[in-house]
């Protein structure tokens, strides 16, 4: 196989998994509830955070600069935070293992009405199903984003959105990077609202 069929090959897959999403009513209502949820949590004061390791870790990061930084037009900030500092990270690695880098953070700084972006392909990642956890205990919302239908993290959330798509993580997260655009995208659309007349 040449380089070009192999170019044509890959684009081929990511567009199989794009097309199975966008047929898939369930998952897009899914989609459309976490953004809800997100919008409600900012509305009252909330705050949301995201979280994931490596490429989901970049992802999580993504997610909330759009938020407090600007997507497409101008509008106040909202208040996002990737659990990704990497002295926090370091520490708490150090003192009490990676499984908790991310549960500390939301312990110490989640509170009831936030919202928690816990990103996984694989859906069984020990640190974001203790974040999750902590985020229950703290009366927060829960939102899944993962690669397989059935998996932990998806079962304990309170909306799970999931993207399964071709063998590997690579085109999961081509997906999940889609459904993150999107969900900022609906998020401006009910709190500025004038940038999309």
């Amino acid at each position: 196989m040449s380089g070009i069929q192999h170019i044509k090959s890959a684009l081929d897959d990511a567009r199989a998994g794009l097309e199975s999403l966008s047929r898939d009513e369930a998952k897009l209502t899914r989609v459309a509830e976490a953004a809800r949820t997100m919008s409600e949590s900012l509305k009252a004061k909330g705050r949301i955070f995201s979280c994931g390791n490596g490429g989901s870790m970049c992802d999580a990061m993504h997610f909330a600069e759009e938020l407090t930084g600007r997507y497409r037009k101008d509008r106040p900030a909202y208040a996002a935070v990737a659990i990704s500092d990497p002295s926090h990270i370091a520490c708490v690695g150090n003192d009490y293992g990676y499984d908790f880098v991310f549960s500390r953070y939301v312990e110490a700084h989640g509170r009831a009405g936030d919202v928690l972006l816990a990103i996984s392909t694989s859906g069984t990642s020990k640190n974001v199903i203790k974040a999750l956890e902590s985020a229950k205990a703290a009366g927060m919302k829960v939102i899944a984003l993962t690669g397989k239908d059935k998996c932990q993290l998806g079962d304990l959330a309170d909306v799970h959105i999931a993207t399964p798509a071709g063998q590997f993580a690579d085109r999961v997260q081509e997906l999940h990077i889609k459904v993150i655009h999107i969900l900022i995208e609906l998020i401006e659309r009910e709190l500025a609202p004038q940038n999309y007349k």
